[in-house]
């Protein structure tokens, strides 16, 4: 029964990630998400049997059964993606008690909204990456529904768990508290981006990454922002030297990123926040005990 439901929840991601790969299409197009999908080379109407899930990718060899044209590696690549991670999230936080459907309470009302909002987010966060890393721009038109839906979602939950629901006044200020570690989160991600992006006139950091703290202070708060904004660096440090050292382009010649070279910062804050989400608390965990050797 588990390996029914994962099944589904994973085919359910691969769906969702067809779709944002429309979504990430159409954005670089400047065009509306109405209409049929189409081969982007010769703007043929795509059939259903061009648009399963990695499938027709495969089953057509990654070329257009029209054009021949190859079909960009990132169409399976987001799909899979998207499906693993939908995966893990229903793992980590899907955990239904035993005879749940007798024990619906605000506990369980919160796990299910708290589903499909990662769902959500985890789905703006896919398309934000996949753009910024190919053309180094975080889509406003994305990040700012999700900021909104991230704010909403977190002031429902406050009200959903202090609705009268919990008649112990100790743990309605504990529930208080988490509110206000989101708003922390908030001020500790945005602020510390919009002091480089201030000091360096926005020659280190662009301001796509200050919005982009916003909302992974909504979704992880405190202290896992810390630990997002911690392997965000270590990620993006790690990759910046490798593409210095190590060239790469063969097409362009061997070149080599060089110290004033953009790279986008977007990708790896999206990869911390991910990584915090599943394992923010086990790490800090772990830090803790190790710092106290």
């Amino acid at each position: 029964m588990n390996f029914l439901i994962g099944l589904f929840v994973f085919i359910f991601g691969l769906c969702i990630g067809s779709f944002l790969n429309c979504v990430i299409c159409r954005l670089e197009q400047k065009k509306s998400l109405n209409g049929r999908s189409f081969c982007p080379h010769c703007k043929h109407t795509l059939r259903w049997l061009d648009l399963i899930p990695v499938f027709s990718f495969l089953f057509l060899k990654g070329k257009c059964r029209y054009c021949k044209k190859k079909i960009s590696v990132q169409y399976p690549l987001v799909e899979v993606a998207t499906g693993l991670i939908f995966l893990i999230i229903f793992n980590f936080h899907c955990l239904l008690p035993v005879g749940f459907f007798s024990i619906f309470n605000e506990f369980l009302i919160i796990q299910f909204f708290n589903l499909f909002f990662l769902f959500y987010v985890s789905s703006a966060l896919i398309i934000i990456f996949v753009y910024d890393l190919k053309h180094y721009l975080i889509p406003d038109k994305v990040l700012f529904p999700a900021i909104v839906i991230a704010f909403l979602y977190r002031i429902l939950e406050f009200l959903i768990l202090n609705w009268g629901l919990i008649e112990n006044w100790k743990l309605k200020i504990e529930n208080s508290a988490l509110l206000l570690n989101y708003f922390y989160a908030i001020i500790i991600g945005s602020g510390f981006f919009l002091a480089i992006f201030l000091f360096s006139r926005g020659a280190a950091m662009g301001f796509g990454d200050v919005k982009l703290a916003v909302l992974m202070g909504l979704v992880l708060g405190f202290p896992n922002i810390l630990v997002g904004l911690f392997l965000a660096f270590f990620f993006g440090a790690i990759i910046g030297v490798i593409l210095m050292v190590f060239p790469f382009g063969a097409a362009q010649g061997k070149y080599k990123k060089g110290l004033k070279s953009e790279i986008p910062f977007g990708p790896f804050l999206i990869a911390g926040t991910f990584i915090a989400i599943f394992w923010g608390s086990a790490i800090i965990n772990w830090y803790l005990k190790l710092s106290n050797l």
